[in-house]
Formats: C-alpha cells, sequence, structure tokens
C-alpha cells in the first residue's frame, strides 16, 4: 500500500469519526466544534487532490465563515452549555431506516454503474485560471453565481448583526 493511499484512508476515517461526533455529541458547542473539525478534514481531502483552490474555499467560507457564524448563534441564544434533547425513540429507528435503505441504494447504484476510464486530460485547476473564469461574463463565466453568493453572504452578515442587537424591554 503507498503512502498516498494510507494518507487517503487516514483522511476518510478522520472525516467520518469527527462527521460522526458531529451528529452524536449531546453538547450542541462539541457538535459544532466536531463540525468545524470534519469541514477541516474535507479541505484536508482536497489539498490531497491537489485542488488548492477549492480547499482554500473550503476553509474560508465553510470553516471560517458558516462554522464561526453556527458558534456565534449558538453563543447569542445561550444555548452553549445545554444538552441536546434526546430523540424520540420513533425517529431514531426511522432515522436509522433511512440511513440503511440510503446505504443500499447507493452501493448498489455503484455495483450496476459502468465506470468508464478517464481522460489522461490533466485539468488547469490553477488559481488564475478559475479566477479570470469567475469573473467572466462570457458563457462559460461565472460572475452571476458569484454576485449571487456575496448576496447571500451579506443577508447572513445582516442577520447575525440583527440577532445580536439586545432590544430593552417597554416598561408600561
Amino acid at each position: 500500500m503507498s503512502a498516498t493511499a494510507v494518507l487517503f484512508y487516514i483522511l476518510s476515517f478522520f472525516i467520518l469519526a469527527t462527521g460522526l461526533l458531529a451528529v452524536t455529541a449531546k453538547k450542541i458547542f462539541r457538535s459544532a466544534i466536531w463540525l468545524l473539525f470534519s469541514l477541516t478534514g474535507i479541505a484536508g481531502l482536497y489539498f490531497w487532490l491537489q485542488m488548492e483552490f477549492i480547499a482554500a474555499v473550503q476553509i474560508v467560507v465553510y470553516v471560517g465563515g458558516i462554522v464561526v457564524l453556527i458558534i456565534f448563534s449558538i453563543f447569542l441564544t445561550q444555548q452553549a452549555g445545554k444538552e441536546l434533547p434526546a430523540p424520540l425513540r420513533g425517529r431514531t429507528f426511522f432515522s436509522a431506516l433511512a440511513a440503511i435503505a440510503g446505504f443500499c441504494l447507493t452501493f448498489n447504484l455503484i455495483c450496476h454503474y459502468a465506470f468508464k476510464p478517464g481522460s489522461n486530460q490533466v485539468i488547469d485547476a490553477g488559481v488564475s485560471r478559475i479566477g479570470a473564469q469567475m469573473l467572466s461574463t462570457s458563457e462559460h463565466g461565472y460572475v452571476l453565481p458569484f454576485e449571487v453568493v456575496s448576496i447571500l453572504l451579506l443577508a447572513a452578515m445582516i442577520g447575525c448583526i440583527v440577532i445580536a442587537i439586545k432590544t430593552k424591554p417597554v416598561d408600561r
């Protein structure tokens, strides 16, 4: 077994273990921290695939933005130390049943899919090419989705500010 395969298995185990801990943690803050580690592991997987730009986006947007927003929301609602409510028995059974059905469906699709060999053409994933295509207004440009994402992040920041503002109760 090569060193890259060992690194892949270590990263995969780390991602799966921290994802499982994020879902099963009793405290909501610990769940958010395990999610942070899981998303960081996914960024490590992107680095392993030599997709540096996607890894940087993963770190900046998800680890640096979304998880920090989740943690701030937990602190702003003062729910950081509370334990999550135990799931109902019916929900646990149906959730496990749905997970098993999803696994079986995915396994069936993988087994019956006729995988075709890929081309030997190298993908140009350089940051300059990605940046030029992202800001291009041509047919294959991504300037509109880029602007929509910036508006979404602006709306998330405004939402955080609105949540953070504490209003004084009105005395009658």
